[in-house]
């Protein structure tokens, strides 16, 4: 059975990152998305929600499992016997740093995979900051996230 990880802080979990897992789910047996705590980042949602919402959002897929972790991705990774890491590229300029991260991964576990992801064109300019910004202006982000998602948002925010 071939499993692919697809890390990240999802705070919040966006339609572009459904659409990248629509498309992993394709090419994997399993998927598990692995929401990192991520203190250092100060995610705007605590992460029982975020695993909450993302549990929400993939409602219905049977081969995806959500997961919280902290602490380094290639540790998850052996602890859940796991060596394809999934990443998404949304323009060039997340290429460099993808791919910088993606030897670093290697350089700890050698047998460590990264496999990239393009997202649909209507979904290249969405990103978990851009949505936290334009719901705690007040924004309507209802097009870019599930309707869950948008509602979470709007109590964080209060708006």
């Amino acid at each position: 059975m071939t499993t692919a990880v697809y890390p990240g802080t999802f705070d919040p979990i966006t339609n572009g990152h459904l659409d990248l897992i629509e498309r992993a789910v394709k090419l994997f047996d399993k998927v598990v998305v692995a929401i990192a705590e991520s203190p250092g980042k100060s995610p705007a949602l605590p992460l029982e929600t975020r695993l909450q919402l993302t549990r929400d959002v993939l409602d219905g897929y049977d081969s995806v499992e959500v997961v919280g972790y902290s602490g380094l991705m290639t540790e998850f990774m052996k602890a859940n016997n796991a060596r394809i890491l999934l990443r998404g590229l949304r323009a060039v300029s997340d290429f460099e740093y993808e791919l910088q991260l993606a030897n670093m991964n290697r350089a700890q576990m050698p047998d460590l995979e990264t496999v990239f992801l393009t997202p649909a064109v209507e979904n290249t300019y969405i990103s978990s900051t851009l949505i936290r910004e334009i719901a705690r202006l007040g924004g309507d982000i209802t097009q870019h996230v599930h309707p869950k998602v948008a509602e979470a948002m709007r109590k964080h925010y209060n708006t």
